[in-house]
């Protein structure tokens, strides 16, 4: 019997996870493409109609912090981060479940210590109403708010992982351990990377 059969709960919110956190990375390469093409714009316009839009830089930089955080929860679905492989490879399967659990557990430790500094920088400056020194003079806890709410959505995906993890881990199911935080594997690369392959392939025929 697979954990998603035993846990049907725990298994809904996972995909629920994944699919809210999917949507957040092309919202988020929404905001990175439109801010290029702010800069774009800019550059042009100082260049041949002899004016500015103005903030352009600083837009981009709140775009590039807030999409970036709100794009790490997607990563640590699709075992995207980086990991150090070269002992992982060689050790027994039931060690590997374990470092692959400890390795969640690391993470959510530097990712929660994170977002605790990261909430009380946004609350200073919401406190102290604090403005940026730009033309803009954005209120700095509006780009902060977004770019924590990203880490804290981080810090909700870990505790799920964590919880589905450590049941598997219980239970010895080592297998849905190493599927949800394990090193991925040079066969597991190279079947993502074909099927991208095909997709663009029928892309171009349709």
């Amino acid at each position: 019997m697979t954990q998603s059969s035993r846990f049907p709960l725990l298994s809904a919110l996972y995909r629920r996870a994944e699919g809210l956190s999917r949507a957040a990375v092309l919202l988020g390469g929404a905001m990175t493409l439109a801010s290029v093409l702010l800069i774009c714009f800019d550059v042009l316009a100082r260049k041949f109609l002899g004016f500015t839009t103005g903030g352009a830089d600083e837009v981009s930089g709140y775009a590039f912090a807030i999409s970036t955080t709100w794009a790490l929860a997607f990563t640590i679905l699709q075992r995207a981060n980086v990991r150090v492989d070269v002992l992982y490879q060689m050790l027994p399967v039931r060690l590997c479940g374990v470092l692959d659990w400890l390795s969640l557990v690391a993470m959510a430790v530097f990712i929660g210590s994170l977002t605790w500094y990261g909430w009380d920088v946004m609350a200073t400056s919401w406190t102290q109403q604090a403005r940026a020194n730009t033309p803009l003079a954005t209120p700095l806890w509006l780009p902060q708010g977004l770019w924590v709410a990203g880490l804290i959505w981080m810090c909700v995906v870990l505790a799920l992982m964590l919880v589905r993890a450590s049941v598997a881990l219980v239970t010895g199911d080592i297998e849905a351990v190493r599927e949800l935080a394990g090193v991925r594997s040079a066969v597991e690369e190279a079947s993502e990377e074909a099927a991208a392959g095909e997709r663009i392939v029928a892309g171009e025929r349709a």
